[in-house]
């Protein structure tokens, strides 16, 4: 390994935000909001999570969560 370089045995996780709602296929209560990158780009989406129905789906940055500090200026 590189100096420099350090590696990790953390998974990682993409924080999901819990969204109030109900599943509109299979009833369940529990939605959440993250965002995913398909075919398209970055999109950010509100899921359930027990069918994975999509319940919203809205262009996201152009990078997904990954943010620059130019954007910030």
């Amino acid at each position: 390994m590189p100096d420099g370089v350090s590696t990790t045995n953390q998974p990682l996780f993409q924080e999901r935000e819990q969204v109030d709602g109900r599943c509109p296929r299979c009833g369940a209560e529990d939605l959440r909001r993250y965002p995913v990158n398909s075919e398209g780009g970055w999109f950010d989406v509100v899921k359930c999570q027990s069918c994975l129905a999509s319940v919203e789906r809205e262009r996201g940055p152009r990078l997904g969560p990954i943010q620059l500090l130019s954007d910030q200026m």
